[in-house]
């Protein structure tokens, strides 16, 4: 008996990484069908959520012009900027994705192996998403052009990517884990994401307008991939149960 289960212990070891993986790459491509089919789901009230950002991104339009007049003040060449896709304003929120992932392994913390695998997904849906609206919008950028009318002129401006992205990693920071430290994780979530979106405005290579609808995004799409996981976690259970002569692992799950 102690060798049939030791075998069976073996050959559990054995499949749990691929099982891992196998199930990680389902979940994945799930979340990716709900994720952009979406709109065709959404009832009134997302309707609205949708109408409320565009009104919001549209009043921050209004100040585009004004923002950066307040940013170009000291600038010799208001047209030249830095360059808009560096990858020091990403830094802060690639560094909470590495923290995280650094912190689970450590810890041995499955929930932070999720939290970390969170915080990848949103940012890689939020970017997809900012993307696939750059290059509807085409609008330039404050350091190619002084008119923040400027659409359809091959620009990549609209929406913030780096803003997306960090909005997607921070607000899954902010809102994973327990209530016991939640101001101090939304503190360092949103703080960084905020932070990013000033960077961006400061460089003079973003309107305001395009940091506000970055925001949007990222900050959706975390939410949705949030919702997702908290779905998972309800539908799959594992528990020991207590059988003769010993006890036995069991997996629950609803498909």
């Amino acid at each position: 008996m102690v060798k049939i289960w030791l075998s069976c212990a073996v050959l559990l070891a054995c499949a749990a990484p691929a099982a891992a993986e196998s199930r990680v790459a389902h979940d994945l491509a799930e979340d990716a069908k709900l994720y952009f089919t979406a709109p065709i789901r959404w009832d009134g009230r997302d309707w609205l959520h949708v109408g409320e950002t565009v009104a919001l991104v549209g009043i921050a339009h209004q100040f585009d012009d004004d923002v950066r007049t307040h940013f170009v003040a000291g600038m010799s060449d208001p047209l030249s900027g830095k360059d808009p896709h560096s990858a020091r304003d990403a830094a802060p929120a690639a560094a909470v994705v590495v923290g995280t992932w650094a912190a689970a392994f450590l810890l041995q913390d499955s929930d932070g192996y999720e939290e970390g695998r969170e915080m990848l997904e949103a940012a890689g849906f939020s970017a997809i998403t900012t993307t696939l609206i750059k290059y509807t919008a085409q609008r330039s950028r404050p350091n190619e052009s002084a008119d923040p009318n400027d659409w359809r002129a091959s620009g990549d401006s609209f929406p913030s990517l780096h803003t997306s992205a960090a909005f997607a990693i921070g607000t899954v920071l902010a809102e994973s884990g327990s209530d016991n430290h939640r101001w101090i994780r939304r503190f360092l979530g949103y703080g960084l994401a905020g932070a990013t979106a000033y960077a961006r405005l400061h460089d003079n290579v973003h309107w305001l307008s395009d940091t506000v609808a970055g925001a949007a995004v990222g900050m959706a799409t975390a939410r949705f991939v949030l919702r997702r996981g908290d779905t998972r976690d309800r539908s799959r259970t594992v528990s020991l149960l207590p059988v003769e002569g010993g006890l036995m692992l069991s997996y629950n799950a609803t498909f």
